[in-house]
């Protein structure tokens, strides 16, 4: 597969069509050009029009240049993903959340509607978190759990969990 190298020309004067036959020389292909202008207040966006969350478990870094991991609410992802295989009913989920201290962005007590509004977030970290070494480590945890449970309090038979998120075993 062929490798690109890229490269972006800012113009700080009048284009020239001397500047493509050098690039053009030089080996590079023009991919695309790009346009900009200066907005009339008449056609400016609105204040909301741009405006998009970023997605939880993720925060602005420091440069402000890309997106990386929020440790507290990747926590808070591993937990619910944690209950959420353990079969924990939404509320108890919940239950777990706040007793730990755990809020929503909003600064609000977790609540079953807003740990809904996380599974297509888990649905898409979900590969990453469990192919990491963490989720291992709580798998183990987890398996140990299942070995340790009451009768009084079921929960998903720890073979069911295997197939679905971990090692592979035969019924």
């Amino acid at each position: 597969m062929p490798y690109f190298e890229r490269m972006r020309d800012v113009l700080s004067e009048p284009f020239s069509p001397e500047v493509i036959r050098q690039r053009t020389t030089a080996g590079w292909q023009m991919v695309a050009i790009e346009w900009r202008r200066e907005l009339p207040d008449s056609e400016a966006p609105t204040e909301r029009e741009f405006d998009e969350d970023v997605p939880y478990g993720l925060r602005v870094s420091d440069d402000c240049r890309r997106l990386e991991a929020d440790p507290g609410e990747h926590q808070v992802l591993m937990q619910i993903m944690d209950l959420l295989v353990e079969d924990y009913s939404y509320a108890e989920i919940v239950a777990s959340l706040n007793d730990k201290g755990f809020r929503m962005r909003n600064g609000q007590p977790w609540n079953r509607v807003a740990v809904f509004r996380m599974i297509p977030r888990l649905i898409e970290v979900g590969p990453r978190f469990f192919s990491s070494g963490e989720w291992a480590e709580r798998r183990q945890h987890l398996e140990h759990q299942h070995l340790a449970e009451t009768p009084d309090r079921p929960r998903t038979q720890p073979h069911t969990w295997r197939n679905l998120f971990g090692r592979r075993t035969r019924d």
